[in-house]
């Protein structure tokens, strides 16, 4: 008999996506990664240390399959680009937004876009510091984002039925909550719609327009 044929890091990186895909990144064990890869669990330990080296490979893997769009010549709009990239690629396969948030993980080729983001905050007019702040503010805008539209997403898939919210929003008392009364029956599709492009846009202008003068960062 020849030999069983060899498991590559490839089979491994697919197999990892496909238990993923399925049952999520925090059920994701060597054990289970082995029965569907169909290899033992000895020879995972061939491509990878430990689950935590398995999740960075993926985000490398992932990372690389970016592309890189031609980058604009103004700075302001180079951060705009940079940060849709990173919002649109992670929109795709919201799951790896839980693996960066955990332990701010990053994938090493998919640093050129917080190279792309910094440069043109600081050409903007930003320090170093300030350029990590804007980086970071963004971050937070557009990892929330997809974690809040993918969950709703998988809840009204799962439920196929309106939203627990939007039920006590139309049925609001315009006495007590006029506002929200108003809106109660456009509620569900005024917050379904994709107003990402908008909110950047107005984050990005609003840091810059009101930097604090230049000197020492901001220890608070």
């Amino acid at each position: 008999m020849g030999r069983p044929p060899r498991t590559s890091r490839a089979d491994i990186i697919a197999a990892a996506r496909r238990l993923i895909d399925r049952d999520g990144w925090e059920k994701l064990t060597m054990r289970r990664l082995a029965a569907e890869a169909g290899t033992a669990s000895t020879t995972l330990y061939h491509h990878v240390r430990d689950k935590d080296d398995l999740l960075t490979q993926l985000l490398d893997d992932y990372a690389e399959q970016m592309s890189r769009p031609a980058m604009p010549a103004d700075p302001r709009e180079r951060i705009i680009t940079a940060a849709t990239v990173i919002r649109e690629t992670l929109a795709a396969w919201p799951w790896v937004v839980g693996v960066l948030i955990q332990d701010d993980r990053v994938g090493r080729a998919a640093l050129w876009m917080v190279e792309a983001l910094l440069a043109g905050a600081i050409e903007c007019g930003c320090t170093p510091e300030q350029a990590v702040d804007l980086y970071r503010s963004i971050w937070y805008y557009t990892a929330g984002e997809i974690l809040v539209r993918a969950n709703r997403d998988r809840q009204r898939a799962e439920k196929r039925g309106p939203a627990q919210r939007d039920d006590l929003i139309r049925a609001a008392d315009a006495t007590e909550l006029p506002h929200l009364a108003a809106l109660g029956e456009r509620w569900a599709s005024l917050v379904s719609r994709d107003t990402y492009s908008l909110g950047l846009r107005n984050l990005v202008d609003g840091f810059l327009r009101n930097l604090p003068d230049r000197g020492e960062p901001d220890r608070a």
